[in-house]
């Protein structure tokens, strides 16, 4: 079986007494498009420079193609970066930034306007070639950064944050580009991002860091349903967490006291817990039901329900996201879709009253009720690993 095509083992990097990565083992598949996320200082554009080439790692191995290339200069690795300022030469036009890095590998100047153009009418802006880059608009420069970067056809692109100065019609059409592009050419793309939106439209895996290390790896559907720790379930979507002990395990039930009460849970995938131990209760606020105060009581009673009153609401889009406060004074968000422009609301609203002060009833299934054991740690350890340990989400 052969290696994946990027692995990164037990890479650290400091910087001085910092460690700004720490012990990262993880592999990158050939024509794969993975995101790395989180939040600021947390290592996600270190990690991307020493595959770059911009940093060395203190300790550990980076392999391409099953090379080491961790002291291999940027410009012998053709892994090139696009910047999230997207770094163009404003004393150069539009074919000439294009050209650039052919100029570099000593491309005739025939050949070179060629595959310049090429890709120019492929990113659709060959109509700008002799125009100054300061004349175009963000959407025309960025593909003109991605044009640049592809002409050599690298076996593997690196992307820092390259959409995080577009507008947002801008950034979904981009989103659209540069998925197609992938797809189109089969080579690696390695995508650093703070949007959430943008990792889950695009990559086929993310990484989640936290203050240097790897918190998951998975698919955008397992990071967001099956978060690996809290803090995933904290910087993902948009999670309900609740902290509790496991007071009973029956009939492969977990009942959980928490702040807002007893909470049930399958315990499906969850056989090593036992009773006394500390957990964090995740449930996705889309996951949630509202009901009417006159909700039924002859509902199973299996069932999590508990009495609440309306705090808030926010209507954003074709999203309704209302804020609830339990009888224990504990806040729960609630996020349910419009049906269409006439304000035909998520059914579960039809009969609420949305008035401030209102008193009404949540509940959500036993299934819906995702475990993360209190204070698990992310050690990603297998760097063959397809996903990474379990994930899970919304906050």
């Amino acid at each position: 079986m052969s290696e994946p095509q990027i692995v990164f083992e037990n890479v650290i990097k400091r910087f001085g007494d910092t460690v700004a990565v720490d012990k990262m083992n993880f592999s990158i598949e050939q024509g794969e498009f993975l995101t790395i996320m989180g939040s600021s200082g947390c290592g996600k554009t270190t990690t991307l420079r020493m595959l770059a080439g911009l940093e060395t790692p203190s300790e550990g191995e980076i392999r391409l193609a099953g090379k080491r290339i961790n002291e291999i200069k940027p410009s012998d690795r053709n892994t090139p970066l696009v910047w999230q300022s997207l770094a163009l030469f404003p004393f150069l036009n539009v074919i000439e930034n294009v050209e650039f890095g052919l100029k570099m590998r000593r491309i005739q100047s025939r050949d070179r306007k060629q595959r310049a153009m090429k890709w120019l009418e492929r990113m659709e802006i060959s109509e700008f070639a002799n125009r100054p880059v300061a004349q175009l608009s963000g959407g025309q420069r960025q593909r003109v950064a991605l044009a640049r970067a592809l002409v050599t056809e690298p076996p593997v692109l690196l992307l820092d944050e390259p959409l995080s100065a577009l507008d947002a019609n801008l950034v979904v059409r981009m989103q659209g580009v540069l998925s197609r592009l992938q797809k189109e050419l089969g080579i690696t793309f390695v995508y650093v991002t703070h949007s959430q939106s943008e990792a889950f439209a695009m990559a086929d895996r993310v990484v989640i860091m936290s203050q240097g290390v790897i918190e998951q790896i998975g698919t955008p559907k397992q990071v967001f349903r099956e978060p690996a720790t809290r803090f995933v379930a904290e910087f993902v979507g948009s999670n309900n967490i609740l902290s509790g002990i496991i007071s009973k395990i029956e009939n492969r039930k977990l009942y959980v006291d928490t702040g807002i009460g007893l909470v049930i849970a399958d315990q499906s995938g969850h056989d090593d817990l036992a009773t006394g131990n500390p957990v964090d209760i995740v449930i996705s606020a889309d996951r949630l039901n509202l009901h009417s105060p006159d909700f039924p009581n002859e509902v199973d009673s299996s069932s999590n329900k508990y009495r609440c009153k309306l705090v808030s609401e926010e209507f954003i889009g074709a999203i309704v996201t209302l804020l609830v406060e339990t009888e224990n004074g504990v806040e729960l968000k609630i996020q349910k879709q419009q049906k269409d422009l006439n304000k035909d609301l998520d059914k579960d609203l039809d009969n609420v009253n949305l008035e401030t002060g209102q008193p009404l009833w949540v509940s959500w299934p036993e299934e819906s009720v995702y475990i993360v054991p209190a204070k698990q740690s992310a050690k990603f350890a297998s760097p063959n690993s397809p996903t990474g340990p379990p994930a899970f989400s919304t906050n």
